[in-house]
């Protein structure tokens, strides 16, 4: 999904694509990462603490009437304002009935060039939680969580069947011609990995198109370009086969999961029996050294 300056256009794109899911049998929804809103974590503003919400605020009111409406789960991602002065980068995730199951507040904050996340968001203190829905048990982790096989892990450890990742990943325009394709190929791989290591099934729902939201911003060169989100969603198997994809356009893209193969691949490869939790103290330290 692209997105632009108009929260409510956002909205209404987002809602018309819950639609075609559903039309095409989508029993779970994932929405991008903070769809509501073009990427404002290229620039440190404090202006744009005013774009957050509460949870239950008005998005997860207008998604829990499309699930239902639809009788789907949705996942969607939210800048939640928990109090003030405290933000979360988090997603709800919405029964069949329009119930909030619950909230998932991102766990790892990235800070990179363009990606200031540091500046708006609190890390989450909620823990890696799976949802239990009427369609499957669920995970939602955010963009940067998707790199950390300790969150794909625990969460598969808590019964995770599904491992959902709302995201916004693109490349530095300068970037592309040289490294753009590795990169997408370490994102997909990575995440791909996670399903195999684990025995779930992955999705990864990225927003997609130029952002360039600090045109005119005397905090930027005239010369900045932006990001490009890459989109090019995808849901994998438990064998870390890739079943659908999506293009770099907006798409609404559906996937068909047979639950049976995370049993199957579980009892094909057991990497959960054959792990030595007695040996893994050191994973709690930062460093060795």
């Amino acid at each position: 999904m692209s997105c632009g300056p108009d929260p409510a256009a956002n909205l209404r794109k987002a809602l018309c694509g819950i639609d075609e899911a559903a039309t095409h049998g989508s029993q779970i929804v994932c929405l991008p990462e903070l769809f509501l809103t073009e990427y404002f974590c290229q620039e440190q503003n404090t202006d744009n603490f005013d774009l957050a919400e509460s949870v239950p605020g008005p998005t997860t009111e207008a998604l829990a009437g499309a699930a239902r409406s639809h009788g789907v789960v949705i996942v969607g991602s939210v800048f939640e304002r928990r109090a003030a002065g405290i933000y979360h980068n988090s997603a709800v995730v919405i029964d069949t009935d329009g119930s909030l199951l619950g909230t998932y507040r991102k766990m790892h904050i990235p800070d990179d060039p363009l990606y200031y996340e540091k500046f708006y968001f609190t890390p989450g203190d909620l823990g890696f939680t799976v949802f239990e829905t009427q369609f499957g048990r669920i995970a939602p982790l955010i963009c940067w969580d998707q790199w950390f096989p300790e969150a794909a892990r625990l969460a598969a450890l808590a019964g995770a069947e599904f491992l959902l990742y709302p995201t916004a990943i693109g490349w530095h325009p300068r970037e592309k011609a040289e490294s753009g394709e590795l990169q997408w190929e370490a994102w997909s791989i990575a995440q791909r990995a996670h399903g195999i290591a684990n025995g779930t099934f992955v999705a990864a729902v990225n927003r997609t198109g130029p952002e360039r939201v600090l045109e005119g911003s005397p905090t930027r060169p005239t010369s900045y370009a932006g990001l490009e989100f890459w989109g090019r969603s995808f849901v994998s198997n438990p064998f870390g086969s890739i079943i659908a994809a999506a293009d770099s356009g907006d798409q609404v893209l559906v996937a068909e999961c047979d639950r049976a193969e995370i049993d199957q691949t579980r009892r094909d490869w057991p990497f959960l029996r054959d792990r030595r939790i007695d040996a893994y103290g050191a994973l709690l330290r930062r460093s060795s050294e």
